[in-house]
């Protein structure tokens, strides 16, 4: 084991000519994510007439939340760019010939990756939640409350002792709701008693003010028309914009969200949505492990640099697809969280560990090659007779 772990001067320089790639592209990567992230939102800051040190404070505390995202990604192109330019300055083959295989290169950089993976989750557990945290606080707070006089809630509906109310639409910061429907029921015998309808709502601390009310009556089927009328229901609208525009549980690091599922599991809530979430974190820090063994697998095939970040992009952008799809079938209960988390990781590393084992494993080519021949020899007809 420790002479696994122990890779000399040849580990030292790899790893160092690692770092400077991941830091390059990391540095480009980020300032083009947060380019493009104040293109998108500076127009909401300046109509909520912030000043500019809100907005440096709110990028600013965002950057850990970007970097945390983005690693994955950047180390996969680092070690995509690294290792081709290795292969076009003859380095590679100057290694080979000394008498380090393609296999030596996978323990290196499979054990460099573990450390990277580590160090991605903790710092996306730590200083990203924190940051994500700041910055969600400094956009609810400071930028969209600007906006709340005018945000309308969809189908609401509540009850509220006698009463079930039902309304179209709402805006809590006006106190006002349209299209409502009562159902108000029998306190003794629990049966409908009468509905009804109105166009508009006016809500205050007292009760709920109808206007242009048509009510029927279900135990005489008797219908009257008002233009208003009071009921004592004493919902706050505004509750529905705190559980609307609430945090979500699943941005909570690892060891809050851990205790948030057990604790909801207590109750009888349903976990899973928060269960492939936590999967989910560990997933995508060891995303980095399966990204270079991509990276190998790439460079195996080709040694274009152009043509492999061409690939490497699209790889790339096909992991992640596999991980949301999964992620989000683990929300839904289609799948198991901890498959949902690591699917996209578990497709991924197989199809290029395949790719590895084919030109690390001395034989297994010539093999396969014989196996696949006596296989077409056995099939009649056109390809041959049974023997």
């Amino acid at each position: 084991m420790r002479r696994l772990l122990v890779f000399g001067v040849l580990g030292r320089h790899l790893a160092r000519q690692n770092m400077f790639m991941f830091l390059l592209c990391l540095g480009i990567g980020s300032g083009l994510y947060l380019l493009t992230d104040v293109f998108d939102r500076l127009d909401d800051f300046v109509s909520a007439g912030l000043g500019s040190g809100a907005v440096l404070t709110y990028f600013t505390v965002k950057i850990p939340l970007i970097l945390s995202q983005i690693m994955p990604a950047v180390f996969f192109l680092a070690m995509i760019v690294q290792i081709s330019l290795m292969a076009r300055n003859r380095e590679l083959l100057a290694l080979r010939s000394g008498g380090v295989s393609l296999s030596w290169f996978v323990r290196f950089f499979v054990v460099y990756a573990v450390f990277w993976s580590l160090g991605q989750l903790a710092f996306s557990q730590y200083i990203g939640v924190m940051g994500e945290q700041e910055a969600n606080r400094i956009w609810k707070e400071e930028v969209r409350k600007k906006e709340l006089d005018q945000r309308v809630i969809k189908d609401i509906w509540f009850r509220d002792g006698p009463y079930i109310v039902e309304a179209r639409e709402a805006t809590p910061a006006q106190n006002r709701a349209r299209g409502v429907t009562v159902y108000e029921f029998d306190p003794g015998s629990q049966r409908l008693a009468r509905v009804l309808t109105a166009k508009k709502a006016l809500v205050d601390d007292n009760g709920w003010g109808l206007l242009d009310v048509f009510e029927i009556d279900t135990r005489t089927f008797e219908s009257v028309r008002r233009l208003s009328q009071f009921l004592s229901v004493r919902q706050d609208l505004k509750s529905f914009m705190a559980v609307e525009f609430g945090e979500d549980r699943a941005q909570l690091p690892l060891w809050e969200l851990g205790k948030v599922i057990d604790d909801l599991k207590e109750s009888g809530s349903n976990v899973e949505r928060l269960r492939t979430a936590w999967h989910a974190k560990w997933a995508y820090a060891f995303s980095i492990l399966v990204m270079a063994l991509m990276a190998l697998a790439v460079v195996s095939v080709m040694e274009n640099v152009y043509l492999n970040v061409l690939v490497g992009l699209v790889l790339v952008f096909t992991h992640y697809g596999l991980y949301v799809l999964g992620v989000s079938a683990g929300q839904k209960g289609v799948l198991y969280p901890v498959l949902a988390a690591w699917m996209g990781n578990a497709v991924m590393a197989g199809l290029a560990g395949l790719r590895l084992a084919w030109v690390c494993v001395p034989g297994l080519e010539k093999e396969v090659r014989a196996y696949l021949e006596r296989t077409v020899k056995r099939i009649p007809g056109r390809f041959g007779t049974p023997r």
